[in-house]
């Protein structure tokens, strides 16, 4: 089993119209979208491409082409319900997402709890952006996503490489 989840690097602002798209609307800032697989213990275990800060975690895992890859390692992941929709497979869903609830359709008991228990085990994965965000050279991240892919990545290793001792 692992975890999945999306985050935003913040970036500052740089000049141009290219730069409009690493705008994130939900945060209200700019910067540049990862996604992030964790195991159980928030440990990371892979960080996507850096993608533009308007992307949302559903249409980054299907570029990345995570469902496919999950499925040929035989793993399951626990998501939030940002991926909602990703996995469509009902006899055999490899991403477990919550419950949502709308105006005409409230949660029931036990899909409160499922929510409960699903939050608890998601718990992890924040930890483990947690501790990647801990450095200071993402506070001035001003790079275009390649480069600051090649740098998370970099710091994927550094951090794993931290937190073992």
């Amino acid at each position: 089993m692992v975890l999945i989840d999306g985050t935003l690097i913040r970036t500052q602002r740089r000049t141009g119209k290219a730069d409009r798209r690493n705008y994130s609307g939900k945060h209200r800032s700019h910067g540049l979208h990862f996604l992030a697989l964790t195991n159980e213990k928030g440990r990371l275990i892979w960080i996507s491409a850096a993608r533009p800060g308007r992307t949302h975690d559903n249409t980054a895992a299907r570029h990345d082409h995570i469902l496919t890859h999950l499925r040929a390692a035989g793993l399951g992941a626990l998501a939030d319900l940002g991926f909602r929709g990703l996995d469509n497979d009902i006899l055999d869903p490899v991403i477990v997402t919550g419950y949502t609830a709308s105006r005409t359709h409230k949660l029931t008991p036990g899909q409160k709890e499922a929510n409960r228990v699903l939050a608890i085990g998601r718990a992890p994965v924040e930890h483990g952006f947690a501790h990647l965000k801990n450095w200071r050279i993402l506070i001035k991240l001003r790079t275009d996503p390649a480069r600051a892919t090649r740098l998370l990545r970099a710091l994927l290793v550094l951090t794993n490489l931290e937190v073992n001792r």
